[in-house]
């Protein structure tokens, strides 16, 4: 049986966040590949990950700068190995490339950290996102993790494009896997216009774009409940900070929820979603539930960043809180525009993200990357010397810091 290491920057909470999310549809592809799975981290496991054993997954728990690893990964000898986020590979990818040189090395980047990070720091510093600094240590360290790895998994095709066409990153070091949604719920059983009601956000309130886009909310939901007096905005998410606690309050029809355990059931008795995000990056997870579940978004040009594609959104994307206040009155109250939406919603999973549109594909060009990857490596001379100059410096340094610690 074919052995696949999967080293997680945390363990996989697919109730709380795209990314958990996002590791079961990868892991589930590759058990339908019948590889075997080991899930390797250096992080506790909470309340809220997923029962990885229940799937038939070992389970690992592994240490920073400790030679331990190497002899847990040479005995394991898989053939693929995945880093879960360019922090991951800075840390293990030489110790994999030591011990199983003939491994697969895949980097699953999630969304691109530098990209987030950046636009976060323009946000910050009152300047628009197309301003911000892109060529930042941070983006320096994933590029180069990029080119170490022999293929880069990107969620967005806004993304793919900013790697091909600003960073020069070859076409064949990348591939873009985008949120795999299985099935729509039964559009015929979910709730209509009328059965819905209120405002919903959502989202891991540890992420700091969330954390903005509920305080931008704040802003705004004033004018929103002054046009409709009846209506709550429910903020739902995990691991809210006092900041965000503090903004509960009922009278205002302003209140925080907390974590949602089941996405589907919760979002089906809402209206519409809110999510004006100022800055972030990847695939928003929140917009693809939504759709799922029938529930218009109103949102920013960054939260429908690679969604759509050429399709309608669904719903409206705005570029500033007098459209965001408009939009949200609109389409809470225009049934046939929310009917639209809904429709417009339904349209870009069946035809952007249905797994069936890309599992085979994936599956055929893995195995042809693992049968030629020599001659795929010859390709990446680049990432060839970065392995052999960045990951000597991080080698030593990990040795210096198991030394310091064997004292």
């Amino acid at each position: 049986m074919k052995k696949l290491l999967i080293i997680g920057h945390t363990f996989p909470e697919p109730s709380t966040t795209a990314a958990g999310s996002r590791m079961m549809q990868l892991v589930e592809l590759f058990q339908e590949e019948n590889y075997k799975i080991t899930f390797a981290s250096t992080a506790a496991i909470s309340v809220k990950t997923f029962d990885l054993e229940s799937k038939g997954i070992l389970v690992k728990n592994i240490l920073l700068n400790d030679s331990s690893f190497d002899d847990f990964i040479k005995e394991l000898a898989p053939e693929i190995v995945i880093f879960d986020r360019y922090i991951t590979e800075e840390q293990f990818g030489w110790r994999v490339s030591e011990k199983c040189p003939d491994a697969l090395k895949i980097l699953d980047t999630e969304d691109l950290h530098f990209l987030r990070k950046a636009r976060e720091e323009a946000v910050k510093n009152n300047k628009p996102v197309s301003e911000a600094n892109l060529f930042s240590e941070t983006a320096k360290r994933e590029l180069a993790s990029i080119l170490r790895c022999d293929l880069s998994l990107i969620i967005s095709e806004y993304e793919m494009e900013l790697l091909q066409d600003t960073f020069k990153i070859a076409s064949d070091q990348l591939y873009y896997l985008p949120f795999l949604v299985e099935s729509i719920s039964d559009e015929h059983n979910l709730p209509v216009f009328e059965e819905r009601q209120n405002f919903l956000a959502i989202g891991n309130l540890m992420h700091a774009p969330n954390v903005d886009s509920v305080l931008q909310l704040k802003e705004i939901w004033a004018e929103i409940k002054k046009q409709i007096p009846e209506a709550e905005l429910h903020i739902y998410g995990a691991y809210a900070p006092q900041q965000i606690l503090q903004l509960n309050n009922v009278k205002e029809g302003f209140i925080i929820k907390g974590w949602a355990e089941n996405v589907e059931a919760v979002m089906k008795s809402y209206r519409l979603q809110l999510a004006p995000l100022r800055f972030g990056a990847g695939l928003k997870g929140k917009l693809l539930d939504a759709m799922r579940c029938g529930l218009p978004t109103v949102t920013t040009e960054i939260g429908a960043e690679g969604m759509c594609g050429n399709f309608p959104f669904s719903g409206t994307i705005t570029t500033s809180k007098a459209e965001f206040i408009h939009a949200s009155l609109k389409l809470y109250s225009e049934k046939n525009l929310w009917n639209k939406a809904r429709q417009n919603g339904f349209n870009i999973i069946e035809n952007r993200f249905f797994k069936s549109n890309f599992s085979k594909d994936f599956k055929t060009y893995i195995n042809t990357l693992t049968a030629n990857l020599e001659n795929h490596r010859q390709k990446n001379f680049l990432g060839q010397i970065l392995q052999h100059h960045t990951l000597q410096s991080t080698k030593y340094l990990s040795k210096w810091i198991a030394a310091k610690n064997a004292k």
